[in-house]
């Protein structure tokens, strides 16, 4: 390869997939070919970089792609991402996950991989790199900027948790989704006097239950940062639907809430290499401790449940407006960032302003719903008074 005048970027994509990507990418590579560098996409995120062969010769295609403009047009209004994902950390590759061509190199159970990633780097002739990614895939850019390889990343996830911005790719398609999903299934709720539960994706952050719950697509929703209790829930909701003449009601719950003194609920016990077990199923069982426990509050009578998981049709399929905007905008102001020589920073949007923060923020803290400020644990809904100066995407503040 050649670089560019200016030099060559490179980007990549980790983590889960989200509408938007395709957009960022677009944003960063038109940009960059206008200012005179080359781009190269990475594919499968760190695997790219992990997996790669240092040989001349070798055939890398799998994990190394040129981006064009007429590349980048095609995918700009198709959701996940073109360049491929993964949950890899370099720096924490199991045994069996080691690529063949490394594994009398390193033997270990667990294997830092950060010099064959550097390795890797130079040989692509990458000056800059890009990850777009949310804090897992970004915890590793910051490795590698402490490292001293030059990185400027970008939000996202549909979680909308990545601490240091308002606002993560992903984020807003995921609450239209999640919204235009509620409105749907209430019909054949309210035509057999059912009480709706839908489980959505978010681990630790509620924002995902509680923006679609504000804006009127449930009634309650209950989110990791608070524990709730079955039986009031159950009275809430049960209450819910007998005053609503359509005999209908609707609760949001997030994947990592938990009931008083209960645990998350996972999907099988393995682990991806930032640790995280897959979780799946507290819907299904809020869903069945409700059916079980309503004849209380309804007069002894029992009441049909309709339980969902929403999942990945949330995250899936073409991005809504916002996801086309932010993400082209990150994109450009990632490429400013470098013309500015302005590396180890994410860019990012605070107060409604577009700008940057040290990309060491995704590390130092946690964002999650502000509890007191935001939700109401006695009536498992958001509150509606004090948003005088909370973001746009209200509750999901820079944290």
């Amino acid at each position: 390869m050649t670089n560019g005048k200016r030099g060559r970027i490179g980007i990549l994509t980790g983590g889960g997939d989200i509408p938007g990507l395709n957009q960022a990418i677009r944003g960063v590579t038109l940009r960059a070919l206008s200012e005179g560098y080359e781009v190269v996409g990475i594919r499968r995120g760190w695997a790219g970089l992990v997996e790669l062969k240092r040989e001349a010769g070798a055939d890398n295609s799998e994990w190394v792609l040129p981006i064009t403009k007429e590349l980048v047009e095609r995918y700009a209004y198709a959701g996940g991402t073109f360049l491929h994902s993964s949950r890899t950390r370099p720096s924490t590759v199991p045994a069996k996950a080691v690529p063949g061509h490394l594994k009398d190199k390193y033997r270990e159970e667990k294997n830092d991989l950060t010099d064959e990633v550097i390795a890797n780097l130079e040989f692509l002739g990458i000056d800059y790199l890009v990850p777009a990614g949310g804090d897992d895939t970004l915890s590793y850019g910051v490795e590698l900027g402490r490292r001293g390889f030059p990185v400027v990343a970008i939000p996202k996830t549909m979680d909308n948790d990545v601490p240091g911005t308002d606002y993560c790719m992903g984020f807003g398609t995921c609450v239209n989704r999640t919204i235009e999903m509620a409105r749907q299934v209430t019909s054949s709720a309210a035509s057999h006097e059912r009480i709706v539960v839908l489980e959505v994706f978010g681990r630790y952050a509620g924002f995902t239950a509680l923006l679609p719950t504000f804006a009127g697509a449930a009634d309650r929703c209950v989110i990791p940062e608070a524990e709730f209790d079955m039986e009031k829930l159950t009275e809430l909701l049960v209450a819910d639907r007998n005053g609503r003449p359509e005999g209908y009601s609707v609760c949001i719950v997030s994947e990592g809430a938990m009931p008083s003194g209960g645990e998350m609920v996972f999907m099988g016990g393995e682990k991806d290499m930032f640790g995280h077990a897959k979780l799946g199923g507290i819907g299904q069982n809020v869903s069945n401790k409700i059916k079980e426990l309503a004849p209380t509050y309804n007069s002894g009578k029992k009441i049909d449940m309709i339980s969902m998981n929403l999942s990945y049709l949330v995250r899936s399929g073409a991005p809504d407006a916002i996801d086309c905007i932010v993400p082209t905008a990150y994109g450009n102001l990632a490429v400013d960032l470098i013309l500015k020589g302005e590396t180890g920073r994410m860019v990012a949007l605070r107060g409604g302003s577009y700008g940057s923060v040290p990309i060491d923020e995704v590390v130092a803290s946690k964002k999650v719903v502000d509890v007191a400020r935001c939700y109401d644990t006695d009536r498992y809904r958001p509150k509606y008074d004090g948003l005088a100066g909370l973001p746009l995407m209200v509750l999901g503040g820079a944290g």
